[in-house]
């Protein structure tokens, strides 16, 4: 019987996680926003600043995070990161004021970092290179689920209040997330596997083969990668495409209650469907990216983001919402698992947690501007249209600098 490459366990481990952390963080922030608002009198822009405080917390954290799991692995971070993710929770359910709010989300919003997208990217990154993309998309499939299960959250936030919902939340990522934290491990080499699983097990740790091979060319370390085009283009395109992804997580559910007539019940179907949407592009990617040019794909998808978000902005009936979420669903599902892909095919994956806890520095600009350019503009016009059309344009004006971004040559090996 022929045995399952390890990795693919981790593949499996980590699309729980990351549906867990969708579920109950990501894709319901938009609900508990409009709950908050309700219940608190919180303006949009508060509310958003939480949103804007995670994001920074991110990016400063970024490249420490990244020189950590460079010298010491994932599979710590990813545990004390699930610890601090749920006890975030919980803290929140004791909130009564703006600032506690702010407090109680920024631990919701490290936890989330530490066992989050990042970390566990970085982990797979080290175990898959001929299906790096097939692997980084397989795990994305959890970060898609977590929309289909929105509903329940909302019906959970409307029956039970938002405070049991946050605690109960808390217990649940702990009691769970915990023991599949442990299905992590740093390299194939250290439990005698090999990348990608090809070839046998042996009885004993095997050497890196990236040390014993004879390529004349070598990775990229962090100081080299800057110097490239390519870092700072992946870098700002990605960053483009988060002023969409961010601003309708932290916006949708509020601006289809206020603006279009929606029961946040109703609303939170829409994002249901986005969901089913997003799993088609997650499927599209792990069948088509290791077989296409990973940059064309994402440009193309920038225009998705920005179309679904014009038929989110001026929808006129069901038709339009389903629009949106078709093409915004799709287009993130497909664009996600590439941003770290195409990092780690372009940059090698010696320096990978460092490449990609810098890039944070830069993708931050779309991260804090989605959710606040979308609530300032909210607030100053009564409405999302001014906001939503901005960053939509953001998106498809992105979509040139996944296009200019080329492959660079990979430095030299020193000679023996």
């Amino acid at each position: 019987m022929k045995r399952i490459f390890y990795g693919w366990y981790m593949v499996g481990a980590g699309c729980a996680l990351q549906f867990v952390q969708s579920t109950l963080l990501l894709q319901s922030f938009g609900a508990y926003f409009a709950v908050l608002r309700d219940d608190r009198g919180w303006s949009k822009t508060e509310l958003s600043g939480a949103a804007a405080l995670h994001q920074v917390e991110a990016a400063i954290l970024g490249p420490l995070l990244g020189w950590f799991i460079d010298r010491f692995g994932p599979q710590w971070v990813i545990r004390a990161g699930v610890v601090i993710f749920g006890a975030g929770f919980i803290l929140l359910s004791y909130v009564d004021s703006l600032l506690a709010f702010y407090g109680a989300f920024i631990v919701t919003a490290l936890g989330g970092s530490l066992c989050g997208f990042f970390p566990l990217n970085v982990a797979l990154i080290h175990w898959f290179e001929r299906h790096r993309a097939r692997a980084l998309s397989s795990m994305q499939i959890g970060m898609a689920l977590g929309g289909l299960a929105m509903p329940v959250v909302a019906w959970a936030l409307a029956t039970w209040g938002w405070r049991a919902t946050a605690f109960a939340s808390g217990m649940i990522i702990i009691a769970v997330c915990l023991p599949l934290s442990f299905v992590i491990r740093r390299r194939p080499e250290d439990i005698g596997e090999v990348m990608d699983g090809i070839g046998s097990r042996s009885r004993g740790p095997v050497l890196d083969p990236e040390k014993e091979s004879k390529e004349p060319t070598r990775d990229f370390t962090a100081r080299e990668a800057l110097r490239t085009p390519a870092f700072w283009l992946l870098s700002l395109g990605h960053g483009f495409s988060l002023f969409v992804v961010t601003g309708v997580n932290t916006h949708a559910i509020t601006h289809m209650k206020e603006g279009l007539g929606y029961t946040i019940e109703a609303a939170s179907f829409a994002i249901m469907l986005q969901t089913v949407a997003q799993l088609g592009g997650v499927g599209l990617g792990a069948w088509i990216g290791d077989r296409f040019d990973k940059r064309i794909l994402c440009a193309l998808c920038m225009l998705g983001h920005m179309s679904g978000l014009l038929f989110l902005t001026y929808a006129a009936g069901p038709a339009m919402i389903v629009a949106y979420a078709i093409l915004h669903g799709a287009a993130w599902g497909l664009r996600g698992p590439f941003m770290q892909a195409i990092r780690a095919d372009y940059f090698g994956r010696s320096a990978i947690g460092m490449i990609l806890g810098l890039s944070f520095m830069i993708t931050l600009i779309g991260q804090i501007g989605g959710p606040m350019i979308a609530g300032i503009l909210a607030d100053m016009t009564g409405n999302y249209r001014a906001g939503f059309t901005t960053l939509a344009l953001l998106a498809g004006l992105g979509s040139a600098f996944f296009l200019l971004a080329r492959r660079p040559a990979r430095p030299m090996r020193a000679a023996a």
